[in-house]
């Protein structure tokens, strides 16, 4: 891992050295910002210098690693949104997917994260037409600490209506609807939560546990060890 410090620089400045940084050496980048607002400026920098805002997240470039917890010190009040974040971040390190940039900030790194063995091993996929009961899919819902509610509106979440399971996984920014034809899997698409109108048809889906339960207590590690452990080297820099 090379570490590389920058200071004296302003503005925008930061964002263009390190686009160009980033550009030159294909690899895995690390870019660790003072605090959680200049690390998002910064981010919101990058995405705009590398046309990254409106792609979809698993063509994401550019991905932001943000503390779990919605406030400093407060290690009862997660925020979903957040911890989505966190996840998607960890399994996109899982995909393979080459030389991606990570922009985080120190009470992010703070946090440990569950290891990438335990993240492999809570991590169901379900395919289209695979032969799975929707009380076994429940079941292991249960299993990794989601939560049954009416309506889903956010990451953690699972409802049951009929023979439809909808599902907000860790693993994805928009819920699952799962539609069971006996003991068949017969649909899988993701939709909008507020509209319930229906996006892409998938032909397999993941579902995450959740990586702050007590049971990954025992299997966590450093941001860096886990991005150690899927690239051979990154560049950290800080302002």
């Amino acid at each position: 891992i090379t570490r590389i410090s920058l200071s004296g620089l302003t503005g925008s400045s930061i964002a263009l050295i390190s686009a160009a940084t980033v550009k030159d050496v294909q690899k895995p980048h690390v870019f660790i910002l003072p605090d959680k607002e200049s690390a998002a400026y910064f981010y919101n920098d990058l995405e705009s210098l590398f046309d990254d805002s409106d792609v979809d997240f698993f063509k994401k470039k550019i991905l932001f690693f943000p503390a779990p917890y919605k406030r400093t010190g407060d290690f009862k009040n997660i925020d979903r949104t957040n911890l989505l974040q966190r996840t998607e971040t960890l399994k996109r390190m899982q995909s393979g997917r080459k030389n991606p940039v990570f922009v985080t900030y120190p009470e992010a790194l703070c946090e440990k994260v569950t290891s990438a063995n335990y993240l492999k091993k809570n991590t169901f996929r379900l395919n289209l037409n695979e032969k799975v009961s929707l009380d076994f899919f429940v079941e292991i819902l249960s299993e990794y600490e989601f939560e049954r509610v009416d309506f889903v509106v956010e990451p953690g979440q699972y409802a049951v209506r009929g023979g439809i399971v909808d599902v907000f996984s860790y693993s994805n920014d928009k819920p699952y609807r799962v539609e069971f034809d006996d003991d068949f899997v017969a649909s899988l698409r993701t939709f909008d939560p507020v509209t319930q109108l229906s996006f892409d048809k998938l032909s397999h889906l993941t579902v995450i546990s959740n990586v702050l339960s007590r049971s990954s207590f025992d299997e966590r590690v450093s941001f860096l060890s886990f991005l150690a452990g899927f690239s051979t080297s990154s560049a950290s820099s800080s302002s």
